[in-house]
């Protein structure tokens, strides 16, 4: 979908939603928020606290290939999905985004994203690099917010990943032989934050978010609005 037509059916939801005193007023377009950081830096972490800080923030729950791991639910965590699976919707063009990372492929399915975006919602993506720049050339890059996690040391990083239990000792050893290429990538992003402390990290976040939404191209209706203040002075 072309980006003029996004944009021009988002104003009309917005009108619609406006008129009908049963629906919520919509005041602005939803974001793609790209949240990406090397394994361990904490990006799924404050992903998933985003969503619980405010219920118009959805997460991208992407389509992999890799194996669901213990206690993951498919349509919870991922989609799971076989390579022929993966490949047969990479052809039929239902990825907004899709890269292959460890061995896997991982993909952001390009329908919920669209209807978030129309429904005046952001959704936050937990992806890397190759995933953030598709994004960013895409007919979205109007609506995307980036945000790059750095750790704050490599020792640190290693430590987070060893601790948090999910890998086998390969895999952590691959995670952190690619973990310098993913911070080599850290200047393609708006913003850049170092996760001393995830509490204060979130927060930092937050507030971006908060400032993001009130740009002036993502008000709704403010032309308009700019458009009765200036009749009211022709009738003074």
């Amino acid at each position: 979908m072309a980006k003029k037509s996004i944009k021009r059916i988002i104003t009309q939801r917005a009108v619609m939603n406006s008129s009908d005193g049963n629906k919520t007023t919509k005041r602005r377009t939803g974001m793609l928020i790209i949240l990406s950081s090397p394994s361990g830096a904490g990006k799924t972490t404050l992903a998933r606290r985003l969503t619980e800080w405010d219920e118009s923030v959805k997460f991208s729950i992407s389509a992999t290939t890799r194996l669901p791991r213990r206690g993951e639910q498919n349509g919870r965590e991922y989609w799971f999905k076989t390579p022929d699976e993966f490949r047969q919707m990479v052809e039929d063009g239902q990825f907004l985004e899709c890269a292959k990372v460890f061995g896997n492929h991982y993909g952001s399915l390009k329908s919920p994203v669209e209807e978030a975006i129309l429904e005046g919602n952001d959704i936050i993506f937990d992806i890397d690099w190759q995933g953030g720049e598709q994004i960013r050339n895409s007919a979205h890059a109007d609506d995307t917010v980036s945000i790059f996690v750095l750790p704050p040391t490599i020792a640190e990083l290693d430590r987070r990943l060893r601790l948090r239990g999910k890998d086998t000792e390969e895999m952590v050893l691959q995670r952190m032989a690619k973990s310098q290429d993913e911070i080599s990538h850290w200047l393609d992003y708006e913003y850049v934050l170092i996760n001393h402390d995830l509490d204060k990290v979130f927060q930092k976040i937050v507030t971006i978010i908060k400032t993001e939404r009130m740009r002036r191209r993502r008000q709704i209706g403010l032309a308009e609005f700019v458009g009765l203040l200036n009749k009211e002075y022709e009738e003074r």
